[in-house]
């Protein structure tokens, strides 16, 4: 206890505090260590890309480049004339992506960061542009860079994005289907327990080809069907209408495109 109240007391000394303050105000007037020298920023854009390099190494070291892939090029040419090593930019919507490879093909360590958070970093001035911004903070270690995989990793990821937007749009198509049949009062789906299976398939191409009569279209029930062939029939009794047929039609043909059927 008396070691307890001796350490208290030492805390609430006057020299302690004002030690701790002086140390304090030490460690914040301490400047930055400049970690990449050889660092640019860029803002991207849907039609411009503004790139900033050090003051040092071009009598403009600030410069709008063009979105198109000559322009793209050109903007890593410069950066080389400019000896620039390491580039920051903004990750921008999909705009990002062509100039990143183009710049990553060409030697240059190419990071991605959250604009949200460097424009949230206190210190900026009004007239900086955001590239000028961004080549600073990264001069100072100040961004840290976005996880982005190996390109092979890159590529099977886009694969898989595209085939899963695929899937979501076929099963899009079959709820636009189901919808037709049911404006039409065509309870297939009632009585065939997936309408994209054999037996589905065949009564909707079926429908589409122009036959009406339910007992011909139960027809193409198969045999491991849960219903028999006359529950079927009686469910493809339906109210016929064109503006259904017109949206089955479109949407099976979109769901046979999007499942590589035709």
């Amino acid at each position: 206890m008396r070691e307890d109240a001796a350490m208290a007391r030492a805390a609430r000394r006057p020299g302690n505090s004002q030690h701790s303050k002086r140390r304090s105000r030490q460690a914040h007037s301490a400047p930055l260590k400049q970690m990449h020298l050889n660092a640019a920023g860029i803002d991207v854009g849907a039609e411009c890309h503004w790139v900033a390099a050090p003051p040092d190494r071009d009598e403009q070291p600030v410069q709008c480049f063009g979105a198109f892939t000559a322009d793209l090029y050109a903007l890593a040419e410069w950066l080389r004339q400019c000896q620039i090593e390491t580039v920051v930019m903004e990750s921008t919507g999909v705009y990002w992506i062509a100039l990143f490879e183009v710049l990553e093909e060409g030697g240059f360590d190419v990071r991605l960061v959250d604009a949200h958070y460097a424009r949230q970093v206190p210190g900026r001035k009004t007239d900086v542009k955001d590239c000028q911004w961004l080549q600073e903070l990264h001069t100072y270690g100040l961004l840290r860079g976005a996880f982005r995989p190996e390109d092979q990793v890159c590529v099977l990821r886009s694969y898989l994005r595209q085939r899963s937007m695929l899937v979501a749009m076929a099963s899009r198509a079959v709820q636009h289907m189901q919808k037709a049949l049911e404006q039409m009062n065509l309870k297939l789906t009632e009585v065939v327990s997936d309408m994209n299976g054999k037996t589905g398939m065949e009564i909707l191409h079926a429908i589409l080809a122009g036959e009406r009569d339910p007992q011909r279209l139960a027809s193409h029930r198969d045999r491991r069907c849960t219903h028999d062939q006359a529950t079927i029939a009686k469910a493809l009794e339906g109210h016929w209408r064109a503006e259904p047929l017109c949206a089955l039609q479109q949407a099976l043909e979109q769901y046979e495109f999007l499942c590589g059927l035709t």
